[in-house]
């Protein structure tokens, strides 16, 4: 039986996968599912660090491969980062830790609405790019391509929340010297134009909106149905006169959140709600009132009168059917009564959502003499918002006194 050796000595061998370098200081090698090289070695300070060389060729992998070692060797004994992590390792090591400390409310609001940005436009585009390596083409390029998702050029306010989540994971790489001290990184800018205040409804259109509830309510073929676009229509009353925060302040409201206010002999519906911007009290418009005592009604709920439900103080949602069930599509439900009463677009175009009951209480406020710091303390927002959104039309408003 011949040697296999000499019987398979004229095949082609198989090219090595790992090498040595310096002395058995570096080790290149390639991973399974790769066909570029790899270098792994222990640096001076005794941990062990793994890069790519980004190359399938052996000779310049090697070339690589040393340049690297050097380079970390000298960072440690400058006393430089050379730790190299990309964007995603960093962004998830910075947002675990906000994660892991006691906050509240409003700063777990705003870790979540980090974490959705990281997860759909960060992550996705910067996430395999080494933290220290973002240049300005890259930002450029990230520019074009979330364009390319969003189907439109964000606004200036989506570009702040984005450019406050990058930052953010930048000034963490930093402080854990993922980024050498000389190292220039760019910062996220802000280009976008800026947001057009929502489309609100005017008094007539609103007489408009709320004559034809009536026959919208009855126009169905389940009690279900009936249910939800009654419910849905003491929502829409509630919200355009107290000026909260659809779903994440309202929907949560229970009966035990009613309080009256008295001033002298004069009472006033006083709203506990928490929201966006922490907990805070707003005064409710005397009409909005009748509505709860309508809805106390329709719900079946065993008290006289709305003093005595509020005296109770009732833990049940306020915004549930009779029987008991909430309704989490409160945005498709008010959809179909725009459509239906043909006040979906407003005059220049825009399509009506339930944020504009939001913008049409601040209007009608405004519009009213309500000056703008009250108005900013009853909405939950700031001064600076309020005049960002409305201080173009506030003149207009006040032209006869201003003439």
């Amino acid at each position: 039986m011949p040697n296999l050796n000499q019987l398979f000595a004229g095949a082609p061998q198989k090219p090595s996968t790992t090498l040595k370098l310096n002395n058995g200081k570096i080790t290149l090698f390639k991973r399974p599912e790769s066909a570029q090289w790899q270098c792994r070695f222990r640096a001076p300070n005794g941990r062990w660090c793994s890069y790519s060389t980004n190359t399938v060729d052996v000779d310049e992998a090697q070339e690589k491969a040393l340049d690297i070692y050097m380079q970390t060797k000298l960072r440690i004994e400058s006393g430089i980062a050379h730790l190299q992590k990309n964007f995603k390792q960093v962004a998830q090591e910075e947002i675990q830790i906000r994660w892991g400390a006691q906050k509240t409310e409003r700063e777990k609001r705003n870790i979540n609405d980090h974490q959705f940005i990281l997860d759909k436009y960060l992550i996705p585009f910067f996430g395999k790019v080494p933290v220290s390596e973002i240049t300005q083409q890259i930002m450029s390029d990230f520019d074009s391509w979330r364009i390319s998702e969003m189907g439109r050029i964000p606004k200036s306010s989506t570009q702040r929340h984005h450019a406050s989540a990058f930052n953010r994971v930048i000034k963490f790489a930093r402080h854990k010297n993922y980024i050498p001290i000389h190292k220039i990184v760019v910062d996220m800018k802000v280009r976008g134009e800026k947001g057009q205040p929502r489309p609100a409804f005017s008094n007539e259109e609103l007489e408009q909106m709320y004559a034809f509830m009536p026959t919208w309510c009855e126009d169905v073929y389940h009690k279900r149905s009936n249910q939800v676009r009654v419910l849905c229509c003491a929502y829409i009353k509630i919200l355009v006169n107290t000026g909260i925060r659809h779903s994440t302040e309202s929907l949560p409201l229970r009966w035990r959140h009613l309080q009256w206010h008295w001033i002298g002999d004069k009472k006033y519906l006083r709203i506990w709600v928490s929201g966006k911007t922490g907990p805070r009290y707003l005064i409710a418009k005397h009409s909005v009132v009748e509505v709860l005592t309508e809805l106390m009604q329709w719900q079946r709920l065993p008290y006289a009168t709305l003093d005595d439900l509020i005296e109770a103080k009732l833990d049940k949602a306020i915004f549930r059917t009779p029987d008991g069930e909430l309704s989490s599509l409160m945005e498709n439900i008010f959809r179909h009564l725009m459509i239906k009463s043909g006040l979906l677009k407003d005059s220049s175009g825009q399509t009506r959502t339930l944020y504009s009951l939001r913008h049409t209480y601040a209007t009608q406020s405004l519009e009213n003499g309500v000056d703008i710091h009250t108005l900013a303390r009853q909405m939950g927002t700031s001064v600076l918002m309020i005049e960002r959104h409305y201080s173009k039309i506030t003149p207009m408003m006040n032209a006869e006194k201003l003439a």
